[in-house]
Parts: C-alpha cells; sequence; structure tokens
C-alpha cells in the first residue's frame, strides 16, 4: 500500500502506541484486500459492545487501546448488553453489569461517544450522499450503503476503532464504485407493507441471495418505503444474505447510477412472502415476552406503540429498545410515561439480540425478521414475527 507521510508516522509509533496499533490493523487489511491506499473517512460505528459477546479478552484489548488511544472522527457504539441506566428493572445481573460498564468506561475514555445504538443514523452520525465511512453493525452498513448511498464495508470491531484512532480506512471493496453493481434482478409481484412484510421480503431475498452465492440484489416492484420500513429490510437482509447493499428503484440513490442486472432475474410473489412469513413463526410458541425495536426504534414507532397502549396494561414482559436520544425524545412528548404506565419497558442501549436472556424466556413476539434469527438461534426460543399493532395486542391479551 501507498502510505502518506502521517500513515507512515502512525505505522511507526509517533502518535502513540494505540494509534500504531490500529494503523498496523488497518494496512494488514489493505494488504489482504490489495488495496492501494488509505482514505479519510467522515465517521464510525463500533459493534462488538456487549460484554456478553467481547468478554475478558476484549475488554484487556479495549483497556491497552484506551491508555493512550483516542477518536480523531465522530464515533458511536453498538448496543451493548444492557440498558445503562434502568439495567435492574430489565433482569440483568449485577456482575453483568459492572463489566458491561467497564467496556462502556474504555470507550468513553478514548472519546467514543457512548452512545450505544445499532441506528447511528437516527441519532446524529449521519453521513451524506458519497461519504466515505467505516461502520460495523450489519444492519447500519446496509443503510448506510444502500439508503444514504454512502460508502462503507462491513468492519469489525477492531477494524473499526482501528479506524476510529486514525480517520482512516482501506480503499477496497465498497469504498470502490465498480465494486457495486446489483447482481441479481429481484422483481416483487405482490405488496410489501409495514415493516414485519419488509423484514419478511428481506429474508425471502436473503436466503435466495445465499443460495446463489451472490451479495447485492437490484430490487423493483416497490412504489414506496417509510425509513422504518427500510431499516426492517436492512437488519433482515444483511442477517440472511449476508447483504451489505442494495438498490431499489426508485427508492434508493444509487439505483439509477448502475443498469439492472440481466443476467439473473427472480420474481418474488405473494406466495413466497407468505412462505417466508410462515417460516418465522413457531407453530407451539408459548409466547412470554414481546420485543419491539430490532433495528431500535424510531420516535415514530414509539408514538405508535403509546396511542396503542394508551388506557391498557400488559400482561407479558414487554420491552421496547431504542437509541438514548430517541427515549429522551420520548419522555419529553409524553410518550414514556404512557408506555411506562401500561407496564411496558424501555430497554435504551441494548435489544433482545445482545443482551444476556438466554433461559428467561420461552417464546418471543418481535417485530423483527433479525430478532427471529436470532432468537432461535442464539438464545433458543420459540418465535413469531407480527406487526406493532399485533405485538401489542400479544402483550396486552
Amino acid at each position: 500500500m501507498k502510505l502518506t507521510l502521517e500513515e507512515k508516522d502512525m505505522l511507526e509509533g509517533k502518535y502513540g502506541k494505540a494509534t500504531q496499533k490500529s494503523m498496523e490493523i488497518l494496512t494488514t487489511l489493505g494488504d489482504i484486500y490489495e488495496a492501494e491506499k488509505m482514505i479519510d473517512i467522515k465517521s464510525v460505528q463500533i459493534s462488538g459492545v456487549s460484554y456478553a459477546n467481547l468478554g475478558e479478552a476484549g475488554l484487556d484489548f479495549l483497556s491497552k487501546m484506551a491508555i493512550d488511544g483516542k477518536a480523531r472522527i465522530l464515533t458511536t457504539l453498538n448496543p451493548a448488553g444492557m440498558d445503562r441506566d434502568n439495567w435492574q428493572a430489565l433482569g440483568i445481573d449485577e456482575e453483568f453489569a459492572k463489566n458491561q460498564n467497564r467496556v462502556i468506561d474504555a470507550f468513553a475514555k478514548m472519546e467514543v461517544i457512548t452512545t450505544c445504538t445499532c441506528t447511528p443514523y437516527l441519532i446524529g452520525n449521519l453521513p451524506h450522499y458519497g461519504q466515505h465511512v467505516a461502520w460495523a453493525e450489519s444492519s447500519a452498513v446496509c443503510f448506510c450503503n444502500s439508503v444514504i448511498g454512502a460508502y462503507t464495508n462491513r468492519e469489525g470491531g477492531p477494524s473499526a476503532l482501528a479506524s476510529s484512532l486514525t480517520g482512516k480506512t482501506p480503499k477496497y471493496g465498497y469504498h470502490l464504485e465498480e465494486n457495486r453493481h446489483g447482481e441479481v434482478l429481484f422483481e416483487i409481484k405482490t405488496l410489501i407493507q409495514g415493516t414485519d412484510k419488509f423484514g419478511v421480503l428481506g429474508k425471502v431475498i436473503g436466503d435466495k441471495l445465499g443460495e446463489l452465492k451472490k451479495k447485492i440484489p437490484y430490487i423493483t416492484g416497490i412504489p414506496i418505503a417509510s425509513v422504518e420500513e427500510l431499516k426492517s429490510f436492512c437488519a433482515s437482509v444483511a442477517t440472511y444474505g449476508g447483504t451489505a447493499l442494495f438498490h431499489m428503484e426508485g427508492i434508493t440513490p444509487e439505483a439509477l447510477k448502475y443498469p439492472k442486472p440481466k443476467n439473473i432475474k427472480i420474481e418474488i410473489n405473494e406466495q413466497d412472502i407468505k412462505k417466508g412469513l410462515a417460516e418465522l413463526i413457531d407453530e407451539d410458541i408459548e409466547v412470554d415476552f414481546v420485543s419491539i425495536g430490532c433495528p431500535h426504534a424510531s420516535i415514530d414507532e414509539i408514538a405508535q406503540v403509546a396511542k396503542l397502549l394508551k388506557g391498557k396494561t400488559v400482561n407479558k414482559e414487554f420491552w421496547i429498545t431504542t437509541g438514548r436520544p430517541t427515549k429522551k425524545i420520548a419522555d419529553e412528548a409524553g410518550y414514556t410515561k404512557i408506555i411506562e404506565n401500561a407496564g411496558a419497558k424501555f430497554a435504551a442501549d441494548t435489544c433482545c439480540v445482545v443482551a444476556p436472556i438466554k433461559g428467561r424466556f420461552k417464546g418471543i413476539v418481535v417485530d423483527s425478521a433479525k430478532a427471529c434469527y436470532y432468537g432461535r438461534a442464539k438464545n433458543k426460543f420459540k418465535v413469531k414475527i407480527a406487526n406493532i399493532e399485533e405485538c401489542v395486542k400479544e402483550a396486552t391479551q
């Protein structure tokens, strides 16, 4: 790789040990992927924040980097394993809480903004079209590349941190325009509406991409999609298909930039959606947990929950997971009071995927295909996908 003088100085340790280690990580990545050079980036989003995933080995790495490492650019964090203010009410173990706070403190020492959310674009970490960034959370990477039209690879936790401490990333993968072309044309022949159905669509497309060993779908036949529907689709297609970029005609900004794929064309009809939906519902489910907000709920989704819960009482454990800045807006708007008066709980900073809840519940109803995947694979729950209205009904019946 061709390095600038500043980058060479970083690699030689002239900016401290953490910066040197970071540049070693990035140049190794660059060599592996045959990048010609580094590029400057505008923001970072770091994954691998939950102590349940990091453990002592991961925390030891962070602690060493925090000795002299400082973030050079805007950097935010993925969800942690608990709500940092309300962990006791969510049934989180005190020892876990102590260790989780050690993780957050290490990031804070590096001047990383310790807002823990999988939707950084909803809380101020919002690049614009064409900017280069280094993000790690799979759903956020997909949203960033596709919906915003910024450029990022799917970073690992260490490489994202390395980019934060240097302001650099190697120029390869989705940072190169020639790698952003659609590979498979998906023609949608049925109405897709609601976050749950967009999640199902993401699963259907993701599964087919996996079979074809392709990564970038070009999608037609979706006339309109909200931010909430798109973030649900991003989470699902990233989970089931490993997709970090898609083009959706009439919706995403780069759809007009690249031609439609001609070699592989697949139609998605109502039967495909029904089949995908059935695969996300366990028939013998015994529901004792309901969760909304995977990816983290927007203020519009929280407003909808508040409207549906007003004057009602929940009879099951019910979490609304969201970023703390969004939770603060909900506080000011009066939504939090309505939701908590009904007996539901906010779980800011965390979600049902990364919180240590394995063994606590039997069956979970969620509005997220991604949460269904991890509910089964990680926590061994029975699962059921539903829209927000159905989730609230399940929690209150």
